[in-house]
């Protein structure tokens, strides 16, 4: 897999709001294109969360995204849950890979049954039926026998499951080191180079 040029990236009202935050600002100071969605239940969670006071309208939304990262406001494009019109509704202009992160349950129960009854379950159901990675970063615990299962769905399908679980033989500090942790592994699976923590081994003699 090359890396991608163009990612779809979708934050749920799963808690966690700061994985997406800092994977979104490291996939555009990478110069890699976003498609941004942001539903209503993880605008809630990011006010709990963070002390950014982000605009409710998707327009206003990209532009403050933009400015907050100093990122080319070229590369960020944020769409609402209902824009079906929206380039990522379809597989023929299907993003080269989609990251959900953080994931509610209840979003990935519904990508596993394929409802797309939004545009966040949409543009999953199209990274699957295109072939193309699908990440699910779960936040969640514990795991009842249908998270389970639909997880499995998933995996059979085609979808990477990466569960929130960030390690500590790393000694993390602060909890951004346990976030880029994360974050890392996102970036590892989705092929993009990155400088947050050496691999496994790396600084070993």
């Amino acid at each position: 897999m090359t890396p991608p040029r163009h990612v779809t990236l979708a934050l749920t009202g799963a808690s966690g709001a700061q994985y997406g935050l800092r994977l979104l600002e490291l996939l555009l100071a990478g110069g890699v294109r976003c498609s941004l969605l942001i539903s209503k239940p993880a605008q809630v969670v990011l006010g709990m969360e963070t002390d950014l006071e982000l605009p409710a309208r998707p327009v206003e939304q990209q532009r403050w995204l933009a400015e907050h990262f100093g990122a080319d406001p070229e590369l960020l494009r944020v769409y609402g849950q209902e824009q079906w019109t929206a380039p990522i509704a379809s597989g023929s202009a299907v993003a080269d890979a989609m990251v959900v992160c953080p994931c509610t349950t209840g979003t990935l129960c519904n990508i596993a049954a394929g409802s797309s009854r939004n545009l966040i379950e949409r543009a999953a159901d199209v990274s699957l039926k295109e072939r193309r990675p699908l990440i699910l970063v779960l936040r969640e615990t514990p795991l009842s026998t249908l998270h389970l299962e639909h997880m499995l769905t998933l995996s059979r399908a085609g979808a990477t499951v990466m569960p929130a679980a960030p390690g500590f033989y790393h000694r993390p500090q602060a909890l951004e080191d346990l976030i880029d942790f994360m974050v890392a592994r996102v970036l590892d699976h989705l092929r993009i180079e990155h400088e947050l923590m050496p691999a496994w081994g790396a600084e070993s003699p």
